[in-house]
């Protein structure tokens, strides 16, 4: 059994942390077709169900169905872990991440380097799904603070999802299998109030939906922009959902920052 020596860190993860950031937005700039990919993919995403199902779907006493939808999708997007999930199982098993073990930057550089290149991008592709958004009928009722607010939330909870997806990445360790697998986080944002409400689903699975965090984030989306609302069904995430939201958030990172930083240190055999 070999492993790759552990070098020496420094304790400077703010500057590692930026130029690994620096490295991925440099590594996609050179990637003409991932940026197509990455920035119309929710685009796509708006267009399809606002257009497709925003006239056959109606939601009771809520109002207009693609206002309620499109801050949904907003959450989906936020929820997105699988490019992350899948550049970090390809770091993995090309060996960049061994190589990048070897050297002398903090452990945590890399891993938050991704989550935040993962943010900048991701703010992008939330402002092209709000332009394309106003096409197909979703508005803004509040006024431009809490639509601030609400982009905010989104972002954070951006980057506390990411980390989900480095960790897994490293844990599968291989691009194919990880891609294989991303199925997988379908049925999260299924099993949520993004595209109807919870209320017509049977009991045990309303709950699950109800406490989905994507659920909340949803909610505290339409909240804050002033967009139809679904009922609660007395669950505490939906009657507080931007509270709900912040608190999921600060989980995520407290239980996946450790994970990700711990397991991206750990030598491979």
């Amino acid at each position: 059994m070999s492993t790759i020596p552990m070098a020496p860190t420094r304790s400077r993860p703010a500057v590692d942390g930026a130029a690994a950031a620096a490295r991925v937005l440099l590594k996609l700039r050179h990637d003409p077709a991932g940026i197509v990919i990455t920035l119309s993919a929710p685009v796509v995403l708006v267009l399809v169900f606002g257009y497709i199902f925003g006239s056959a779907i109606a939601v009771p006493g809520s109002g207009d169905y693609r206002e309620f939808l499109v801050p949904g999708l907003f959450a989906t997007t936020a929820f997105n872990i699988i490019p992350s999930m899948i550049t970090m199982a390809r770091d993995s098993g090309r060996g960049v991440v061994d190589r990048f073990r070897s050297m002398p930057i903090s452990r945590v550089a890399v891993p938050f380097g991704q989550a935040a290149a993962t943010v900048v991008y991701g703010v992008l592709c939330l402002l092209l799904m709000a332009v394309c958004g106003l096409l197909v009928g979703w508005r803004i009722q509040t006024g431009i603070a809490p639509a601030l607010a609400a982009l905010g939330l989104l972002v954070a909870f951006q980057f506390a999802a990411t980390w989900i997806g480095m960790f897994l990445g490293l844990l599968i360790g291989k691009e194919e299998t990880a891609g294989q697998l991303s199925a997988l986080v379908l049925p999260v944002v299924m099993l949520s109030n993004v595209f109807v409400p919870t209320a017509g689903m049977p009991a045990w699975l309303r709950t699950i939906a109800d406490w989905n965090p994507v659920s909340a984030l949803a909610a505290a989306v339409r909240e804050l922009c002033g967009n139809p609302t679904a009922p609660t069904n007395g669950a505490w995430p939906l009657e507080h959902p931007v509270v709900a939201s912040l608190g999921w958030t600060a989980l995520l990172l407290l239980v996946f920052v450790p994970l990700c930083t711990a397991r991206y240190a750990r030598p491979h055999a």
